[in-house]
């Protein structure tokens, strides 16, 4: 089958970690035999910051990092057909323009053959219900959404069994333990200070415990204001800014321990939805504790695959017995390890993804 993906961006990922399961998931369609082909928009925000923030090195550095995908731009007033000639599935990200969204959709409409997927990853269907609920969507066939609270909303919203709950998962091929990387310093916390949506919990789970503990590490992330940065500062943990998501592994495996801090509408408002970060980082085998958050699917073993901080005190306590126990580091990162590679991988998803085109094409036969 060919694929045909409209994202944000799959170039960059500055800011915009959603790039990184998209490339798993083409990567893995690729390695199976599909032929695949994303679209993003020539003036896309996240590769306009990375232009900006890094220069053209990253862009060349991706092409060199994901030789097999194809990746083309559009401007304002892309050729349709042109894009979507040959396409049997065409899935559109929900950050794509809402104009775009509903061109694409009246395209299906007018007897387009292919399938069309609508594939939500944000917490906008709750931040910004909306933004969300103007989109028109009346020609897509289903909805992909990264977690079952979401799904449900699109339910209520009169979607009904056409919406599938599909987790987002780590990239095998890139994410997996390095053995012969030496775990030089304490702690890596990796993730961007986006809106603010976890400052409090910031200085809560990471900076004062690192601080308390005296740990060494590092911090890599982008958008963290003056404010933030003295406060890293005070922890006594390094600032070193964005980093591709390619070298991530190498940064996890030369830190004996990670952290997980999701922002607070997963926490309030989606619960049960794991950022990308948690799959990655229990993929390479590094030992994840979690600040709250509730596993209401199902997808971990909270307390075996990763630990679990109630508050900041207890996150310093955690962190001081994980770093003094090498047995109970070395068992919690293994465990964490079996979960990803027997139900949240890349390849799974494709699985996933593959019986649910089954079932729509079942459909439309039907119906036909």
């Amino acid at each position: 089958m060919h694929f045909v993906l409209f994202t944000h961006s799959l170039v960059s990922d500055w800011n915009h970690g959603n790039a990184h399961f998209q490339r798993g998931i083409l990567r893995e369609l690729i390695a199976r035999g599909h032929s695949c082909q994303a679209w993003e928009p020539a003036d896309g925000w996240s590769r306009a910051c990375l232009l900006t923030d890094q220069g053209p090195g990253p862009q060349a550095a991706f092409q060199q990092a994901f030789p097999e995908l194809s990746v083309d731009f559009y401007g304002d007033s892309p050729d349709l057909d042109l894009l979507l000639e040959g396409a049997d599935v065409v899935m559109v990200h929900e950050w794509t323009n809402p104009d775009l969204v509903a061109a694409i959709g009246r395209k299906r409409q007018e007897g387009g053959r292919f399938t069309l997927l609508f594939h939500d990853t944000h917490h906008r269907g709750v931040s910004a219900a909306e933004e969300i609920g103007a989109m028109a969507l009346e020609g897509y066939d289903a909805v992909l959404a990264f977690g079952e609270v979401l799904a449900e909303l699109y339910r209520r919203s009169g979607w009904g069994r056409w919406v599938f709950t599909w987790h987002e998962a780590a990239d095998l091929r890139l994410f997996h333990p390095l053995p012969e990387e030496e775990r030089q310093e304490d702690l890596v916390w990796i993730g961007n200070w986006g809106d603010g949506e976890r400052a409090a919990e910031l200085q809560e789970f990471l900076v004062e415990p690192a601080k308390a503990l005296r740990l060494s590490g590092t911090v890599h992330g982008v958008r963290y204001p003056e404010g933030a940065l003295r406060a890293l500062e005070s922890s006594g943990l390094r600032y070193r800014g964005w980093i591709p998501n390619v070298k991530v592994p190498e940064q996890f495996a030369r830190h004996r321990a990670t952290l997980h801090v999701p922002r607070r509408p997963y926490v309030t408002r989606l619960p049960g939805i794991p950022t990308i970060r948690v799959f990655e980082a229990l993929a390479c085998g590094i030992p994840l504790i979690c600040a709250p958050w509730e596993d209401v699917e199902g997808l971990f073993r909270p307390g075996e695959d990763y630990l679990i901080a109630r508050d900041g005190a207890d996150m310093t306590r955690q962190l001081r017995r994980l770093l003094s126990e090498p047995a109970l580091a070395e068992a919690l990162a293994a465990r964490g390890l079996e979960s990803i590679r027997n139900r949240h991988s890349c390849a799974h998803r494709v699985d996933e993804l593959l019986d649910i085109l089954t079932r729509l094409s079942a459909q439309k036969e039907l119906t036909e």
